[in-house]
């Protein structure tokens, strides 16, 4: 039995909202599901979901499991990842609005264990959220560890200063690069090999900004300390280099407006397609 996107329904809330506690639920019954399909898998799903009595605990076991080696023990690891969420709930927040975004966008994703168990792009950002409270503590180290396991482990290089916003979907994830001073919107999604960088040497602030609702195309390269407007699309294999207004499509080496976002939630709908009236 698969389930579905059209065959689940969201478990709602008191508030009318899909809670934490309601989307724990439904993934341990997706896990229940899925062990009776593939009891092969059986082991992984029972560790990695199962035996965890809530989400931040599924999410501290998966980021002590992926990022633990010869140098930093599991133990260790899922005792920093506990504290983090126990001392700083807005992390948990920010896991299950992440998960959101990718079951909703991701046309490939038509379960919500799916990314906590296999998708590198998820595991890597909640990865990067712990590293970058770490980084909030002062534990500027134990925040490069963390940077550098990820890079390792999942080809994502994010630094632990960076600002990133809820609802964000990093798709396929391989080699994502996003500086230090950068900063990423709610509601952001973006593709492979997706860089967010700097121009040289330069000090201070030296990396985009990019603004709510943005999709970014694959292979697309956004560089300088630069605003990217709200609601817009750079288009894959882009070079942007100056800044984009809200609600505008770029594209092109070195990028330029080509037309209107096409809509008002780019990030969403995943619409990379240029429209003949956006190539003159």
């Amino acid at each position: 039995m698969n389930l579905h996107k059209e065959l689940v329904q969201p478990l709602i809330d008191e508030t009318g909202e899909e809670s934490r506690v309601s989307v724990w639920a439904r993934i341990q019954c997706e896990a229940r599901v899925a062990v009776k399909d593939e009891p092969l898998l059986g082991a992984l799903i029972h560790a990695g979901l199962l035996h965890h009595s809530t989400f931040e605990a599924a999410l501290a076991y998966r980021f002590s499991l992926k990022l633990a080696s010869r140098e930093m023990s599991e133990q260790i690891l899922r005792e920093i990842a506990d504290d983090a969420f126990a001392r700083a709930p807005e992390l948990a927040r920010a896991g299950q609005a992440d998960l959101l975004a990718v079951y909703e966008r991701d046309p490939a994703t038509h379960r919500l264990m799916q990314p906590i168990l296999f998708f590198k792009g998820y595991q890597a950002l909640q990865a990067y959220r712990i590293g970058h409270w770490l980084w909030q503590q002062g534990r500027y180290d134990m925040a490069y560890f963390v940077q550098m396991r990820c890079s390792e482990v999942f080809g994502v290089d994010i630094h632990p200063a960076a600002k990133i916003g809820t609802g964000v979907m990093i798709d396929h994830a391989h080699s994502i690069v996003i500086g230090e001073t950068a900063v990423v919107g709610n509601d952001v999604s973006m593709l492979h090999s997706v860089t967010l960088g700097g121009t040289g040497k330069e000090d201070g602030d030296r990396h985009p900004k990019i603004g709510n609702g943005v999709m970014i195309g694959a292979g697309a390269k956004v560089l300088g300390n630069i605003r990217i407007g709200h609601h817009s699309r750079i288009a894959a294999g882009s070079v942007v280099l100056n800044e984009v207004p809200p609600c505008k499509t770029v594209a092109g080496v070195p990028a330029r407006i080509v037309g209107d976002a096409g809509c008002t939630d780019p990030s969403t709908s995943m619409n990379q397609l240029l429209g003949h009236e956006d190539l003159f």
